[in-house]
């Protein structure tokens, strides 16, 4: 059987609090979720709705990760923050991917550490 997961991507360079960080990462999961199809919900959820929080250093790593996403056709959203405590409006924090196959996600992100 197929493992199916969503992978989150954070900025570590903009130094969030873990706080912060947590509620955006809680945005990309949402927003990613209602891109993905019926069918890769279903399958995901089923599988027990793994999920994986990794940082990027900068905003370019992170934009080039999404554009990456596109083009394997993976459904992936950026999160930009209201910009009322941590930092300026519009600034993006993170990026979710998927749920989407395992195998598919892990060609963008399977290099990425992990926030800890």
């Amino acid at each position: 059987m197929e493992e199916y997961k969503q992978v989150i991507v954070v900025r570590k360079d903009l130094k969030l609090s873990r706080g912060k960080m947590c509620s955006q990462v809680a945005h990309a999961s949402l927003d990613s979720y209602r891109k993905a199809d019926g069918k890769t919900r279903s399958a995901w959820e089923s599988s027990g709705a793994k999920k994986v929080v990794v940082g990027v250093g900068s905003l370019k790593e992170l934009l080039d990760i999404k554009e990456r996403a596109g083009e394997l056709g993976i459904p992936c959203s950026l999160v930009r923050d209201a910009g009322r405590t941590h930092v300026p409006p519009g600034t993006v924090t993170c990026l979710g991917i998927g749920p989407g196959r395992e195998g598919k996600i892990d060609k963008l992100t399977k290099e990425l550490k992990l926030i800890g």
